[in-house]
């Protein structure tokens, strides 16, 4: 090798290794820091551009989810409220029944009457209140129902079914008018209180229905996201274990790097010794 004090080519090989050294160590310190093998497209463009399109696969599912926690606490606000006018019309019917006794006398019979129509006004005020986020599904305001989201494409959505609970309806038929104050009117409440018990029931037995599908398909696609993640994950996180080892032989390889510059750097000064006298 020729010896020049203008090109030192040693160096130079020295300095190159050394920088591509601490590139890797860069690399392999933002794998660390970040936990991630591929943390932007640089990284790998292609496995960056996958993760980026599974991770708004994720997001989109995040949103489906939410929507069907609404939907699910819309169902629940609704079926409890079902539930109580359900129990509401079996003391109703109660009333009903002791007000067919022709034996009754009239202060009784009107104690019965103010009884009926408290009960029946309870039916009407839980009718009004049982809403969530704006949702009603019992007093007949949204029809045919509400609908969930149930894709990330937002293309295919689940509807919940509405019921119409307010009096004088097609499921309670007992009316707003409806009096028991005789054995006359007793009888007829009798025939709708029957009615409207049955109707009730079954449209609690849809409404149940309805939710158990919502939380199906929630648990559905929570486990969806959790595989999703999954994936990412074996995409672009970093092997921390490997990171590490590699962290310490590039650190001693930095060293030695540094230190092969300087015994580089060091050769020219041989050229000295050529020209002392």
């Amino acid at each position: 090798m020729v010896l020049s004090v203008n090109t030192n080519t040693s160096a130079m090989i020295a300095l190159q290794n050394l920088q591509q050294t601490n590139t890797d160590l860069d690399t392999v310190q933002n794998q660390i820091n970040t936990g991630l093998a591929v943390s932007g497209p640089k990284d790998n463009a292609a496995v960056y551009a996958i993760a980026q399109s599974m991770r708004a696969e994720v997001g989109g599912y995040q949103a489906v989810q939410q929507s069907l926690s609404r939907g699910t606490s819309i169902t629940d606000v609704a079926t409890a409220a079902g539930q109580s006018i359900s129990d509401i019309l079996v003391e109703i019917k109660q009333k009903v029944v002791a007000a067919t006794d022709v034996s009754l006398d009239t202060a009784s019979r009107e104690a019965l009457n103010e009884d009926f129509q408290s009960l029946k006004n309870q039916i009407t005020s839980i009718v009004q209140n049982a809403s969530f986020n704006g949702a009603n599904l019992l007093d007949g305001s949204i029809t045919p129902g509400i609908q969930v989201l149930a894709d990330a494409d937002a293309q295919h959505k689940l509807t919940i079914g509405s019921e119409n609970l307010t009096l004088s309806g097609a499921i309670i038929t007992l009316t707003t008018t409806s009096d028991i104050s005789t054995v006359t009117g007793a009888s007829a409440a009798l025939g709708q209180i029957g009615a409207s018990l049955n109707n009730v029931n079954s449209a609690l037995a849809r409404i149940g229905s309805a939710g158990k599908k919502l939380d199906a398909h929630s648990s559905f696609v929570s486990k969806l996201i959790d595989s999703l993640n999954s994936g990412i994950g074996n995409l672009v996180d970093a092997d921390m274990a490997t990171a590490s080892a590699k962290l310490q032989a590039l650190q001693v390889k930095q060293q030695l790097g540094v230190q092969a510059i300087s015994i580089a750097n060091s050769r020219p000064q041989i050229l000295l010794s050529l020209f002392r006298g």
